[in-house]
């Protein structure tokens, strides 16, 4: 399937070069920054120059008030709090910090992590029967939450009261918890409204943290090293204070990480500086790997480990997870793709939900990101356990897949989730109503051109514009992630030279355009599909990111190719 090339708006000239005057950057430089709307001074500045003080009042935030105050007499009557969140990595991040934090003032302390296979996603009863046994009177429940109206409602009659910290979308009637913070509530007035459920507890603590004259620098920021996970692996957009926060755990996890996250870092062998990719890529699966494969409380423990010696073990113990993980994976997306390729109407439907009863339930996620990325629409996983059918989805994007499920409502026993993933419920008998309800609103809804992969592309660019000037600005715009990706480019006409094909798949070659300087390129996987564009002499035009390649001390730029097509 070819991809499609969508070309960003160029932005008025008078902006583009407005900014380029006020802060002396290049033509393209300037477009760049104003297409993420940094069109002045003052906000290039706060762009570039991103500083914890940039930081929201939390007490902006609904409810905060009432969940500080809250917290406050539950640590002053040593009651027992219990710390819930969910089985991935922003819901034990979440219980990490808060629990983490927590412990250096109230030892009258428990967490929970629901169990995947025996009660799904979310608040369970099960849960709250735990803390009603145990003696909890409070509850701080952290992504997730937001959609437990009933079992809040239930905690209550046992005497014990609920602090929601979620960031998944409300319903119109909100749980009767003592406070809930979430901007995307329709009465929040908070600006920013797409943190991680990570990222509303820090705000949560930050907001005890002034309220009770503690020392940010000391008793909180320390933990933003889990925030950014939580960050890059919940795939939220890293914009404003997601962006000054991801910027700051960076440094964090970079030089002074806790021992569990250090921990996983070696083990996925990272040796240079990590970023968002290395996060989404290598840290997040594994911290993952333990609620998929086995129980997430090997997660949190990891990840409040106070010693190396104790991280290690932890670490060791999820890598297991993973690489079992991977296994089922495989074995997964194989039968997954088989049911498409061997079913016509399957293979001609403008969606996919897919079920079989015995799919390990720990990757029917990846495994419908994995049908995403090989048939492009909307993609639904299901599998069964404990008599109940559980699903994961995916989208394209442009298209609303929550919004598509929410329309099935009457058929599913729970669904929650954001725009392009989100997670399912239902009784073995209504999956087959189910699929040809969702088929037939995918299909009135969605576009041709939301069914063909895109490509998005910041700007076209000549080849003699690209230099270490002009690579140092991009550098500075990190850290990327959704809503300022690393910027896509295009150059049109290009011809290769020295043109070569590394380990059987990868496309090496040397690119220029009339009266430029060669400058080095690479596809990767792409020598099956694109070597005799680049072979026959003739013009070709290609979209690709600037990245910089360091061989045994010799710094030079080189062009990380997306596409190649005719000219």
């Amino acid at each position: 399937m070819e991809n499609r090339w969508i070309i960003k708006s160029t932005p008025s000239e008078e902006t583009i070069q407005s900014l380029t005057t006020a802060i002396n950057v290049s033509r393209a430089s300037a477009q760049l920054l104003t297409q993420r709307g940094i069109s002045e001074f003052e906000k290039a500045k706060l762009f570039f120059r991103p500083s914890l003080s940039h930081l929201h009042d939390p007490f902006i935030m609904q409810d905060m008030d009432k969940a500080v105050k809250r917290l406050e007499q539950a640590i002053g009557d040593n009651e027992s709090i219990m710390v819930y969140g969910d089985y991935d990595v922003d819901g034990t991040t979440s219980v990490a910090i808060v629990y983490g934090f927590l412990q250096q003032f109230h030892s009258n302390l428990s967490f929970y992590i629901p169990d995947r296979y025996n009660e799904g996603y979310g608040v369970s009863r099960q849960g709250i029967d735990y803390a009603h046994k145990t003696g909890v009177s409070l509850i701080i429940c952290l992504d997730c939450g937001i959609k437990s109206g009933e079992l809040v409602s239930y905690a209550q009659t046992l005497g014990i009261d609920f602090i929601i910290c979620d960031h998944h979308r409300p319903d119109d009637i909100l749980p009767t918890a003592v406070a809930i913070l979430n901007p995307k509530r329709l009465d929040c007035p908070y600006p920013y409204k797409e943190l991680s459920g990570c990222g509303i507890g820090f705000k949560f603590l930050q907001a005890f943290c002034q309220r009770n004259d503690l020392s940010l620098e000391e008793r909180l920021y320390p933990f933003l090293d889990l925030v950014v996970v939580s960050i890059a692996a919940d795939l939220v957009s890293i914009t404003g204070e997601n962006r000054v926060m991801a910027h700051f755990g960076l440094k964090q996890l970079n030089y002074n990480p806790r021992p569990g996250l250090k921990a996983l870092t070696q083990l996925a062998g990272f040796e240079k500086e990590l970023d968002i990719t290395n996060i989404v890529f290598g840290i997040g699966p594994r911290i993952n790997a333990a609620g998929r494969i086995a129980h997430a409380h090997a997660a949190v423990n990891l990840l409040l480990a106070h010693s190396e010696a104790e991280a290690e073990q932890y670490a060791k113990e999820i890598n297991v997870n993973n690489k079992d993980r991977q296994g089922f994976d495989i074995h997964t997306t194989k039968e997954a793709l088989a049911m498409i390729e061997e079913d016509e109407t399957l293979r001609l439907s403008k969606s996919t939900v897919l079920f079989k009863s015995d799919w390990h339930k720990g990757v029917i996620g990846i495994v419908a990101s994995r049908c995403v990325e090989k048939y492009y629409r909307p993609t639904i996983i299901l599998t069964e356990s404990h008599e109940i059918v559980s699903g994961s989805a995916r989208s394209v994007p442009g298209f609303d897949v929550y919004e598509a499920i929410a329309e099935c409502a009457d058929l599913l026993e729970q669904f929650g989730g954001h725009t392009y993933a989100a997670g399912l419920t239902l009784k073995r008998e209504n999956v087959e109503a189910f699929r040809e309800r969702f088929e037939t609103i995918v299909a009135q809804r969605i576009t041709a051109e939301q069914l063909i992969p895109q490509i998005e592309i910041d700007l076209k660019l000549h080849l003699r514009d690209i230099n270490f000037k002009f690579y140092n600005i991009i550098k500075q715009m990190e850290p990327f992630g959704p809503e300022n990706m690393r910027p896509v480019f295009m150059s049109e006409p290009v011809y290769a030279d020295n043109v070569r094909i590394l380990k059987d798949v990868h496309l090496k070659m040397s690119v220029f355009q009339e009266g430029t300087s060669y400058i080095d390129a690479i596809g990767f996987g792409m020598s099956q599909t694109h070597l005799d564009k680049v072979t026959e002499g003739k013009p070709f035009r290609i979209c690709y990111q600037i990245v910089e390649n360091n061989y045994r001390g010799n710094q030079t730029l080189q062009l990380l190719i997306k596409d190649i097509k005719a000219f």
